[in-house]
């Protein structure tokens, strides 16, 4: 196993691999800061303030004077990046009546114009500094928070120090004037009519119900029009000095810095910050109350009918109690985890009763505390037909059993395997933890009142919890979990008349009867039990591919796989199997098979076992069975470790060799189909993602999504038919990345797919298959059934496809960064008319046909004619002159932080390396990738909009509600 810094791994971006040796660095020590409220050794930091869970060493805590609190720690993952989140303790749940949407309208705003940074400067200057504004700065606004998110690349010292310096001038100092407000909110405005639709108003319905009485019930984010409409300056600000203030701060910042220089910047930029005029107690959020006269045993209340035609059915029920802050021990957590116990335990025999064939697609419980409104023990499911209460009651018979009797001891065990691979991973891969998620996991912990652990503690607590438990103790958890002060209900339905709250209501007040038979019996299935994929294979090449230490295998079947062993991610392992000719295979009446073959060719089993005993196969292990049909191979993908390594390959070999073909996967997705279909026509986003790919591919049946009655005419020995030569075809490539052996790995390949017979070669014909591209003209129309405001338009240019030309497909990504971020302007900025319009380049690598380049956004019906000609001006711009050096490097300094970053994992290097085995090519192209993103001069990138805008206009798609016509010209603002 090799070991290559995270350093070197980019630096074989654009180095000869002969040239990767690390250099010794010469650089004077700084000065150690020496921020003056940090914890003093022995104290008890602010989040373990009444908590006897151990200290995470790792994280160094501090509160100012002022009563900001922060937490700061050390991390490289990935490199030269830190991670900072600025936590408000205000969401729409703190608004007055007349401020709904106001904590999100103040995110926007603080984005718009601060003490540092002029107008609609935030982006661009963000952009400078190499963060990508979406991913690497964004923000978010909950019911009880707001976040703002800072992922700062390549820092130093002095750019961190800006960077805290404008986000200092963001959060204290935003300019909240009337002209700003004016700007911003039909920004919102945008947003929220992008949310809007039948999922927006049945979920708002849902949760009137679940929350009657409730803060909650009535406050979401976004807000209503007429609030937002009436902001002013003032108004805004008056919210803003009422809940912006340093003791409802927290600030965290992760990175590959000293946590005392993070410290101190904190301690600089924020420790004279002082709230405007008394501080103000956050609102009473309310409890969850029964009405009168429910009775105390089953305390079923409010419950809704939502009739939405468009929205598959749904069905909800929550068990509620009131939310309290807890004090968070050991002996609270180890609460938390038999409660999760329970639920799991219900949870598989709900699974294992769908899988068989039921009344329902899918069931779940699940515990939540909700905006720190109600403690809830949720039942949700989907009924297959408008027979809800044949669902409900045999749902809530799996219940009534699980509430009723014990579990075996077989059960738990099982189910206490899965949590401790999931525990003793996330030991495992500590060092890799990425800065992000670890200053999220502190704001999260902020938001509940809870405090932090490190794995190595949550791994203690379960083992501790783990020589606790029995039976009677997950019947008693099970029990509490389902007692509750009331029980409230919606169910979201497309038909008026098929039930009633009267009914449901009396539904869930019946005694059910328990229903023992969905308890899943114990099985004993043992890898050593399985039938041989084969012979072991016989290696006939083995040899670097000239790029860090990765080696590509050849098997005598004719099998190859390129393998990287490193300890960069402990406890990871990365398996990618490519097979066949993907989407070039399938047949255009074949269509509906292909959809189905994501839902259920892996449920559909191997050999004699099915989904049931694959299940007991994994348990105790960490394994993965993602599948794929890509534009020129099939795949199979997952993430697993060392120890389960030869037994993943097993599998995936396994699934090539010896295919099962259970039925039920295929009638549990054809019903899933049927039930989405109808959604699809719910909203502009819908239409699209049912249409879209069918359209740009000049109406070519493989990507055609099935109707209902394509999913009727199915079967599942037509599924067979399909499937069974597609899985025989080659050529094989698996390409194993991470933490193993590698000799022992090149053993394990030997005996799964160094075994398999050899693959069939597709036909020809079927591997020259081109992927059209329409021809432009009208442009053309769909409709959808949704609100009568909402639209989306996407214009396209072809492009290219295959490795030959792969390099220019990485200048294109500069090229369309640059037109996404002009497009972002003109029609977010300028225009108000959307608020997320998106530029997108792809280029299939392993074909020869189906690039293209597409613009879309959503928006409002009058401002489709504005979309198109912001889209084709801009295409235009681009190619008759070049960009400024500043736009240029607002777009390439984000890139080149991306790849600089993503190319110290390993995932990195084995999507870069996929294909590799059949196109050698794409090895020393690697070589030149930094160079194609960063260097690649603005009259380069005009020549290149010159040949793919210049000389075509572009196709053009609109979707607009029923009943109205398409604008032709735009209408006056």
């Amino acid at each position: 196993m090799t070991h290559f810094p995270r350093a070197i791994r980019r630096l074989a971006l654009v180095l000869p691999a002969v040239l990767l040796v690390p250099q010794p660095l010469l650089a004077q020590e700084p000065a150690t800061p020496s921020p003056q409220h940090v914890t003093p050794a022995g104290g008890t930091p602010w989040i373990y303030e009444g908590s006897d869970v151990p200290r995470d060493e790792e994280w160094i805590f501090g509160e100012l004077p002022n009563g900001l609190r922060y937490a700061v720690r050390k991390n490289g993952v990935p490199p030269d990046q830190v991670s900072v989140r600025v936590r408000i303790d205000a969401g729409s749940l703190h608004e007055e009546d007349s401020e709904l949407g106001y904590a999100h309208l103040l995110e926007h705003l603080l984005f718009r114009e601060s003490r540092y940074l002029g107008p609609a400067e935030a982006i661009p200057t963000w952009q400078r500094l190499g963060a990508t504004f979406g991913s690497d700065t964004n923000a978010e606004t909950s019911p009880t928070h707001t976040v703002y998110k800072l992922d700062l690349p390549n820092v130093n010292e002095a750019k961190l120090a800006e960077s805290m310096k404008l986000l200092s001038g963001m959060v204290r100092s935003p300019v909240l004037s009337d002209a700003n407000v004016k700007a911003e909110v039909p920004i919102v405005l945008a947003e929220k009519r992008e949310r809007g639709g039948p999922g927006e108003r049945a979920g708002n319905a849902s949760r009137e119900v679940l929350f009657s009485g409730q803060r909650l019930a009535t406050r979401t984010p976004i807000g209503t029009e007429e609030t937002l409409g009436a902001a002013t300056g003032d108004s805004v600000s008056a919210f803003y000095k009422r809940w912006y203030r340093p003791e409802n701060a927290v600030i965290v910042a992760a990175g590959d810095m000293d946590p005392l220089q993070l410290a101190a910047e904190i301690e600089k930029w924020f420790g004279d910050w002082q709230g405007e005029g008394p501080a103000v107690p956050a609102p009473d959020f309310g409890d969850p109350v029964a009405p009168a006269g429910a009775d105390p045993e089953n305390p079923v209340g409010e419950v809704g009918v939502v009739v939405e035609p468009d929205l598959p059915r749904s069905f909800t029920y929550a068990v509620m109690r009131p939310w309290r802050p807890v004090q968070d021990t050991v002996a609270y957590n180890e609460g938390l985890l038999r409660d999760a116990l329970a639920q799991a335990l219900i949870n598989r025999r709900l699974e294992s009763r769908a899988r068989a064939g039921g009344s329902y697609l899918y069931a779940q419980v699940s515990q939540d505390d909700v905006s720190r409104s109600a403690d809830m023990t949720f039942v949700s499911f989907a009924p297959l037909s408008d027979d809800w209460k044949t669902a409900l009651d045999d749902i809530r018979g799996v219940i009534a059993d699980a509430l009723a009797t014990p579990p075996s001891q077989e059960e738990i065990d099982r189910e206490l395997a899965e949590f401790e691979i999931v525990f003793k991973s996330q030991v495992e891969q500590r060092r890799v933890l990425p800065g992000p998620r670890l200053a999220d996991d502190i704001v999260n912990a902020v938001d509940i009142r809870e405090a932090v652990a490190a794995p190595e503690t949550v791994l203690t607590v379960f083992n501790s919890m783990r020589e606790t438990i029995t039976p009677e103790l997950v019947l008693d958890h099970t029990r509490a979990l389902f007692t509750g002060d009331v029980i409230r209900a919606s169910y979201v339905t497309p038909a008026t008349g098929e039930a009633s709250a009267e009914a449901i209501r009396a539904a869930l007040g019946e005694d059910i009867a328990a229903d023992a038979e969905a308890r899943v019996a114990a099985q004993a299935i043992s890898f050593d039990d399985l039938p041989a994929v084969g012979e072991p294979g016989e290696v006939v090449a083995q040899a670097p591919i000239g790029v860090l230490d990765i080696e590509q295998v050849e098997f005598a079947n004719g099998v190859k796989a390129i393998l990287w062993a490193n300890d960069a991610e402990p406890g990871r392992v990365a398996v990618k199997v490519r097979f066949g000719a993907g989407y070039r295979a399938i047949e255009p009446e074949d269509a509906v098979y292909a959809n189905l073959g994501y839902a259920a060719l892996i449920g559909s089993g191997i050999g004699e076992l099915g989904q049931e005993e694959l299940d007991v196969l994994a348990t105790g292990r960490k394994f993965g069975f993602d599948f794929q049909t890509g534009d020129g191979a099939f795949s199979f993908y997952a993430q697993t470790r060392e120890q389960d390594l030869e037994e993943q390959l097993y599998l995936f070999a396994a699934k090539l060799a010896m295919p099962g073909w259970d039925p039920n996967p295929v009638i549990r997705a054809k019903a899933a189909g049927k039930l989405a279909y109808e959604s699809y026509g719910a909203n502009p986003n819908g239409v699209l993602q049912r249409d879209l790919e069918y359209l740009l591919s000049d109406r070519d049946a493989r990507f055609r999504t099935p109707t209902p009655q394509m999913f009727d005419a199915a079967t599942p020995e037509g599924f067979r038919e399909t499937w069974e030569p597609l899985l025989k075809q080659g050529p094989v490539e698996v390409l194993v990345f991470g933490e193993f052996d590698k000799a022992a790995t090149v053993d394990a390949l030997r005996r799964t797919f160094g075994a398999l017979a050899p693959r069939d070669a597709a036909p020809a014909d079927v591997l020259e298959r081109p992927v059209a591209f329409p021809e432009a003209g009208e442009t053309v129309v769909r409709h959808h059934r949704g609100d009568a405001n909402q639209a989306a338009a996407v214009i396209a240019w072809p492009s290219g496809a295959g490795v030959e030309n792969l390099r220019e497909s990485r200048r294109l990504e500069v090229l369309v960064s640059l037109f996404n971020n002009r497009l972002m302007e003109a029609m977010r900025e300028h225009a108000g008319a959307s608020y997320s319009p998106v530029v997108r380049s792809e280029w299939p690598s392993d074909v020869n046909s189906g690039g293209r380049i597409a613009a879309l956004a959503q928006l409002r019906p009058e401002d489709v004619p504005v979309f198109f000609a912001e889209a084709e001006r801009i295409a235009q711009e681009l190619a008759s002159a070049p960009v400024s050096e500043d736009e240029y490097n607002r777009v390439v300094e984000p890139l080149r932080q991306y790849v600089s970053r993503a190319s110290t994992g390993n995932l990195f290097w084995l999507y870069q390396l996929e294909g590799a085995t059949q196109d050698p090519r794409r090895i020393p192209m690697l070589r030149f990738l930094l160079a194609d993103y960063t260097q690649t001069p603005p009259a380069e990138l005009q020549a290149l909009a010159q040949k793919y805008f210049g000389s075509r206009a572009g196709w053009r798609l609109a979707v607009i509600p029923q009943g109205q016509t398409l604008a032709t010209a735009a209408q006056g603002r």
